[in-house]
Parts: structure tokens; sequence; C-alpha cells
């Protein structure tokens, strides 16, 4: 009598069915074992008592498929490789094969007969060829490839050297990510691209081109998404000192400095977290690359040689057209931005501080300019000599001061 071995579906089948027939179980009960119904249960039954055991031996069992390439097609396929198509890569290889020698076989069935025989395609990728050398080798030296094999090794790493993935954030504006690319992007003089996208749907909030990596570039990014979105959970950025600067001395004092961009985000209830980690804040790094991709050959297909108009394109043509390729758009309804103010807090907030002081001319000097201080009503205001005082540059270049907490502005 020839065995019968079954896979272990059909095999809990046989044995379900079996003991429901030698002991007159609960049919019921059966059904929700096997997860089929009680009509399946009667089909089995009969089979089963028909043919016993081979009852549930799949039709399909030992039959090759109907497109399976005999032993001698397979042997013909590498060996026209090896002689007539030696220099073509696979994926041309499989389009002859076809149209010359009448022969239908699958890109993947191609690639998997030539990898069997260690055969790799012209111009293949070096990982490819670093596998295949390393199986050349291990074929060479198979007393040391087992001592490798048994030999104890500890493939664990230290938390702080892996970067383990991370789930995206839940709600939209929970966690604003941002970095800046340097690149030509037009003309011939390089510029940076400052850019935020949230963790959530991967939607771009804000993007300003500026020369430099500044204060200036990430204030403009800043208002875009007060603006547009509201006031979000968190930013996370790099470790720059825009956002972040700590030196020896306040280190050891633990002092809490805030940088502009810090005293900004405070003002507006932000959070503000750093990173030295790029994979930390891989959304905007994989931003990024897709973003230098797409967006020089818009910039020169469109004819822009100036900064402003490549912020012009950006704002209208390019983050539009990106949100809604690339984003999940509709997570934007679990959003927890606040409402912003208006944009004269915005312009008032988003501000250089610097301090200053006034000296016996009743003037402070200002990026090499003298100002002095007057009233709403454009009177000139005196102070003593030595007299303190902290300028304030708003977002759209109107310079204030304040001196014993009342405002002037600067003339």
């Amino acid at each position: 009598m020839n065995r019968i071995d079954l896979t272990m579906k059909y095999d809990e089948q046989y044995k379900v069915i079996k003991d429901l027939v030698d002991h007159n179980g609960n049919k019921k009960r059966a059904a929700l074992k096997l997860g089929i119904s009680v009509r399946q249960i009667n089909r089995r039954i009969k089979q089963y008592q028909a043919k016993g055991k081979a009852a549930f031996v799949h039709g399909n069992k030992d039959r090759k498929p109907v497109n399976c390439l005999t032993t001698e097609i397979n042997n013909q396929i590498v060996t026209l490789y090896r002689t007539k198509y030696q220099d073509c890569n696979i994926k041309h290889f499989v389009q002859l094969l076809d149209r010359f020698e009448d022969i239908h076989v699958s890109y993947t069935k191609a690639y998997s007969l030539l990898k069997q025989q260690d055969i790799l395609s012209p111009k293949p990728w070096r990982k490819t060829k670093r596998a295949l050398a390393k199986k050349k080798w291990h074929k060479q030296h198979p007393k040391q490839s087992k001592q490798e094999v048994s030999a104890a090794v500890d493939h664990q790493l230290a938390l702080a050297d892996a970067h383990p993935r991370h789930e995206r954030c839940k709600y939209f504006g929970e966690e604003i990510q941002m970095d800046a690319s340097v690149l030509v992007w037009f003309g011939k003089r390089k510029a940076y691209l400052h850019l935020a996208i949230d963790n959530a749907t991967g939607i771009i909030v804000g993007a300003y081109f500026d020369w430099e990596e500044t204060l200036n570039g990430y204030y403009h990014v800043f208002e875009q998404i007060l603006k547009e979105y509201g006031i979000p959970l968190c930013f996370k950025t790099d470790n720059r000192t825009v956002f972040n600067y700590e030196t020896a001395q306040t280190k050891a004092a633990h002092k809490d400095v805030l940088t502009q961009f810090g005293y900004a985000c405070k003002t507006l209830g932000v959070d503000l977290k750093t990173t030295s980690v790029s994979q930390a804040k891989g959304m905007v790094e994989r931003a990024n690359q897709t973003v230098q991709g797409r967006l020089k050959p818009e910039l020169r297909l469109a004819g822009i040689m100036t900064i402003n108009e490549a912020n012009k394109y950006l704002h209208d043509v390019f983050v539009p057209d990106f949100n809604q390729n690339f984003s999940q758009t509709s997570r934007k309804a679990w959003s927890v931005f606040e409402k912003a103010p208006d944009d004269r807090k915005i312009n008032y907030t988003l501000a250089v501080l610097t301090g200053r002081v006034f000296d016996s001319g009743s003037a402070i000097s200002f990026k090499n300019k003298l100002y002095q201080a007057t009233d709403e009503y454009g009177k000139l205001v005196c102070f003593m000599k030595g007299t303190k005082c902290l300028v304030i540059e708003a977002l759209d270049g109107q310079l204030l001061t304040t001196v014993d907490e009342h405002v002037y502005l600067l003339k």
C-alpha cells in the first residue's frame, strides 16, 4: 500500500473528518475548527467514506504547471546565453529569445536559470558581484566556511548605533521636520532650499530659497506654515546654531540658552527638538532627494534664473504639485494645528533681537548705521548715555527698540 503524505492543512482536515466519522461528533464544531461550512463538512465526509485518506490529497499534487519549461529548453537557454548572446543584458536576451529563437520565457525565469549557473549580466550591481564572489570562495574553502558558520557571532547592535524604524506621527501638525539642501538650482550660483515637511502626511508645509542656510530662510518657512496651516505642535531639526546654540560654559552651567528661532517657537508654544542623527528626521531627508531630482529640471524648463522667481515657482507650482502626487492629504482631517495669530503678531514674533547701548548722542549703531528712537507720532525720544536697549528687526525689515518695557520706532 502506497504511503500518503499530506500537507499540514489537509492533514488537519483528515484528522477532524476521521474523528467526526468514527465518533459521530458535532458537525458545526468541526466546521468552525476548519473554517468551512457545514455543507463542505458533509462533502468531506462523503469523500472520506469513498476514498479514505487519499480523498484529502490535492488534485494538482506532483503535476507540473502547463507553462513549465522542460530541462532541455532550460539547458538550451543557458547555452545560448554563454555563446550567441553573451554580451546582452538579461532583459535584452529575453527579447531576442522570443524574436529569433522562438523561446518564450519571462525575465524572472531567465535570471533565475543564469544565476543558478553563476552567470551575471554584463553590467551587474556591485552588490551582486560581491555576493557571487563570496559564494565562489565558500565553494573553494568549505572547511573554513564551516568554521565561520559554527563561530558564535553577536549580531546585536547597540541602540545608540542602530537606526530602527519609527512609526509615522498620527496627527497632521504633530511633528514638522525641517532641513536645507544646497545645489545649483538655477543660474550658476548655489542656493539653499529650506524645506519643512509634515511627518504624518508627507505634505510640504513650507519651502523657501535663500543664498545661505540662515535664520531668515527658516523664518520665512515658519511664516508660510503659520499663515497656511496654523501653529504646529513640534519642529524637529538638525543641531545647527540657528536652532541649538550650546557652548561649553552654558552646558556646564545647565543654562537654558534659547536661539532666536527657539525664542519664537517658545513664544508661540511650539516644541523644538534637535538631533545630530539624519535618520531621526528621515522624512525630510528623503524629501530632499526627491525634490532635488524633480525641481531642478523644472526650474530649467521654466527658464527661471533669479531667486525671487524660484520662490514664486515653489509656492505657486511645485509645492502644490508635489503634495498632490506624494502626500497623504486624506489625513489632513486629523489635525493638531492651532489657530495662528494675526499677520502683525507673526511679523513681530519672527524677529531678530539684538542688544545695543545708546551713545552720548542718544543714538545706537545697528548694521553700520546710526538710529534714534521715536514715539508713535514720530517725535524723538532721548536716553542717557549707556542706556541698554533691545533692537527688534521684524520679518518685514521694520526696526523697533524696547527700553524699560516700552517700544519705540527706530529712524
